[in-house]
């Protein structure tokens, strides 16, 4: 059984910072691909930012020079740096990850439960 496991949301006003982490657990045997997505009411859910195995990153154009997407391949974790947060990042924001667990044959599609993010403006 894999599930992954978001923490760090949270209530802060315009301008403000806050991290999010993603911790993977269970049968793992490789983890590739991890992602950030986010989901305002109302809206789609899009995704935020995403990170490979080898550290090469990609961010939607909103978020770029306010948000970092990093990870540690040893804990299977994965974080999101936020600042300069606006009231347009309030969201429910959801960690994703391609994962091949023991035993598997092919690299399926995790997703963690969301995190409230709320900006205050």
């Amino acid at each position: 059984q894999v599930q992954l496991v978001e923490s760090g949301g949270g209530l802060v006003q315009a301008g403000g910072s806050l991290s999010l982490s993603c911790a993977a657990s269970g049968s793992i045997f490789s983890v590739d691909v991890m992602s950030w997505y986010r989901q305002a009411p109302g809206k789609q859910r899009e995704l935020v930012a995403a990170i490979k195995t080898s550290g090469q990153t990609v961010y939607m154009d909103p978020v770029k020079g306010r948000f970092t997407i990093s990870r540690d391949n040893a804990k299977n974790t994965m974080y999101l740096q936020m600042r300069s947060l606006k009231p347009e990042d309030t969201a429910v924001y959801f960690c994703n990850a391609d994962i091949l667990a023991f035993g598997g044959s092919k690299y399926d599609d995790y997703w963690g439960q969301g995190t409230q993010v709320t900006v205050s403006s």
